[in-house]
């Protein structure tokens, strides 16, 4: 698969690495040249570095790891190279106080949808931080991780889902883009807690054979 990162970041970092030790080809795009480049150079399968504008026209996958704010903008100015093309949005838009920038109206990632309608956008890789993600694999107590995945268009959630793989997680049926909203909140909720509380987040939630509570014998 042909991936196209928009961003230099930690999240393009993380996922690209994965990406690319899979096999996948990997072009990275950013405004300054000489990240892109440092981040382009250590990937395997790296096809190389680029515009953003580069990396939206080679990716039949294009990863938007960018700031929320930023992504509707950069990918509004890409919405012909994007055409057609899953847009995999990975942002999570929390701000000062742990609180949801878009309370009160669309997701990030309907956003982004709004900003280049041509685009398959779906909502993954949101809930943990980047170094989450640069374990091979994110395993813990021996279970991997479930990366719940948000969007419309089943063939782009079948090549999300495969990238979900790559990285040794398993992806989880999150419903459709009008969801993805739930993940930013859950987002929001879960960075709160962990960084504001140091609250074990994995404690709140009892087994899925407890989901609908205790099951009772009959007398």
């Amino acid at each position: 698969m042909k991936i196209g990162v928009l961003g230099t970041g930690n999240m393009a970092d993380a996922l690209a690495t994965h990406w690319g030790r899979a096999g996948h080809e990997v072009l990275v795009g950013g405004r300054n040249e000489q990240k892109a480049r440092r981040l382009a150079t250590h990937l395997a399968n790296s096809a190389g570095h680029g515009s953003l504008q580069a990396a939206a026209e080679f990716g039949e996958v294009v990863l938007a790891a960018l700031p929320y704010g930023t992504g509707a903008v950069v990918v509004e100015g890409l919405r012909s190279e994007l055409e057609g093309k899953v847009l995999l949005d990975c942002a999570n838009p929390v701000g000062p106080g742990f609180c949801l920038l878009t309370e009160g109206g669309p997701s990030a990632a309907l956003r982004l949808a709004s900003a280049a309608p041509g685009a398959h956008v779906v909502k993954a890789f949101n809930l943990c931080h980047e170094d989450v993600w640069r374990m091979t694999p994110p395993v813990f107590d021996g279970q991997p991780l479930a990366v719940p995945v948000c969007g419309d268009d089943e063939a782009a959630l079948a090549r999300v889902y495969e990238l979900v793989r790559d990285t040794g997680c398993e992806p989880v049926a999150g419903g459709g883009l009008g969801r993805a909203g739930l993940l930013e909140a859950t987002a929001a909720l879960y960075i709160g807690l962990w960084v504001g509380e140091r609250a074990d987040v994995r404690a709140i939630a009892p087994p899925l054979a407890y989901s609908t509570g205790p099951e009772t014998e009959s007398m």
